[in-house]
């Protein structure tokens, strides 16, 4: 493992033409602490984690002093924000430090979130507060632990320097880690500008980094294209799947691995609800849990007109067109895991919708549900009261409840062996919005980070049973289920 001076940076995307970024250096913050350090994610740079009791680890890890070799830019990019073309964007308060490469070659951009102005801050302070950082810690790492591909989250400092939001907050900065941030929106900037020879190096750039088992196609790009449709496809059934909503799908806040990026004001979903929208500022729902499948291809579309210039149109729509089956594929098997099914069948979508439909009928907790569901007890016709007595019309669930019966005595399905599968699919915890905001509370209130640790503990193992945290498996409290998140950071 290595101590901080032995981080060795390169900063492959500085070494692109300079028209894609501005070099910055961060804004010192006046007396930064450390908030949380998360080990997990140190290991991924080969970081050894005695090394955040060192004074100059806040120092380094706030933008207050820079690591030999680091080479700090703002990238630029534009984007579709709820449908609405914005022609320049970019990294407003990010400041790419460079990458580390740890011992088995892999490679992680750490970037500084909240470390002060840069030239696409647009006026804005290009600061992060408290509140909305700590968000980002703790729902990065459990969706990673969830296994849902995600940035990473290495520490949170803070300072009591003020941060003007609706009211006066104090700023923190995250450092977030992730293979590449280049965006959709990276590549829609330059094709909306005319500047398609930008849009052909930014595209060789990401084949050869990340995606080199391309770099030998007979049509590298196409194939580029081809694979982002179908990560992102699997990515949202992912989300779907374990009832996560982004809240703010504009293109500049999709990945080009299809990994989730920029978390705002997003949402796990207590009661189900296919309109949940956790963004009060979305008027209009569009970024509601239902309509997150058809905004990723939205997304990939504007994507795919933005590769136009090393693209053909025939190839893009074929690209396109890889979606629909892609996400159902995916969701449907993800589906059928929550459920214990075995096979795939005809009636797989109807009798899932019939539940979906009853558990939005008496607002059933999502991940409770499927959690208990591993329970359910086939060899018997005694009705399951733990299951029934979260729907408002038991009868309803009864007569799902009988086709689920039938269907895993059809499969063969074995009570013990279906519910330790069940187990491993349906979390048992989740950060729950209330979760987050208690957090929040104690930290930005009392200074006190040790709910900040006990969820990154917990949201480690959301499979497992941790029965000295069995509080955290219960439902919302009613108050932390009305909780509204906006996009003010």
């Amino acid at each position: 493992m290595k101590k901080l001076t032995e981080l060795v940076f390169d900063n492959t995307y500085a070494r692109l033409p300079e028209a894609l970024y501005s070099r910055v250096k961060p804004t010192p913050i006046s007396a930064p602490y450390l908030v949380s350090f998360n080990r997990t994610a140190a290991e991924l740079i080969d970081l050894n984690e005695s090394e955040a009791c060192r004074p100059e680890f806040v120092e380094y890890f706030s933008g207050n002093q820079l690591f030999p070799g680091a080479d700090p830019i703002a990238t630029l990019y534009a984007g579709h924000q709820f449908g609405s073309w914005v022609t320049q964007l970019g990294d407003g308060r990010a400041i790419l430090l460079g990458e580390v490469r740890n011992q088995k070659g892999a490679r992680w951009d750490l970037q500084l979130k909240g470390a002060g102005q840069t030239p696409f801050s647009r006026g804005f302070d290009g600061r992060a507060v408290l509140r909305s950082t700590i968000r980002e810690y703790l729902c990065s790492e459990a969706m990673h632990h969830l296994g849902i591909p995600t940035t990473r989250a290495l520490c949170i400092t803070g300072s009591d320097m003020p941060v003007h939001r609706e009211r006066i907050e104090t700023a923190a900065v995250l450092v977030r880690m992730a293979e590449t941030h280049v965006r959709f929106g990276t590549f829609e900037v330059f094709a909306a500008r005319g500047q398609y020879e930008h849009v052909k190096t930014l595209a060789d750039y990401v084949i050869k980094e990340f995606y080199p088992e391309l770099a030998d196609e007979r049509d590298k790009y196409a194939a580029f294209l081809r694979e982002v449709v179908r990560r992102t496809a699997r990515l949202m059934a992912q989300w779907q799947a374990v009832g996560f909503t982004h809240g703010v799908m504009n293109t500049d806040n999709m990945s080009v691995l299809g990994i989730t990026l920029d978390y705002g004001p997003f949402g796990f979903m207590d009661e189900y609800d296919e309109a949940f929208i956790p963004n009060h500022s979305d008027y209009g729902g569009r970024y509601a849990f239902n309509q997150q499948p058809h905004i990723g291809l939205w997304n990939l579309s504007c994507f795919a007109h933005a590769l136009l210039s090393v693209v053909s149109e025939d190839a893009a729509f074929a690209a396109l067109d890889l979606y629909e089956a892609d996400f159902n594929n995916s969701y449907g098997e993800l589906m059928r895991a929550k459920l214990g099914f075995v096979e795939a069948r005809e009636d797989d979508s109807s009798m899932l919708k019939e539940l979906l439909d009853a558990m939005q009928a008496s607002a059933v907790d999502y991940t409770i549900f499927f959690r208990r569901l591993a329970g359910f007890k086939q060899e018997t016709e005694e009705r399951d009261e733990l299951l029934r007595d979260m729907f408002i019309d038991p009868m309803r669930f009864d007569g799902w409840a009988a086709k689920y019966r039938a269907r895993l005595q059809a499969e063969g399905s074995v009570d013990g062996e279906r519910a330790a599968k069940m187990n491993r699919v349906n979390p048992k915890y989740i950060l729950r919005n209330y979760m987050a905001q208690r957090a929040i509370t104690e930290a930005t209130e009392r200074r006190d980070f040790t709910e900040i640790e006990r969820l990154l503990d917990l949201l480690r193992a959301p499979f497992d049973e941790q029965l000295e945290r069995e509080t955290y498996a219960a439902p919302s409290p009613d108050w932390g289920k009305r909780l509204v998140v906006s996009c003010s950071s």
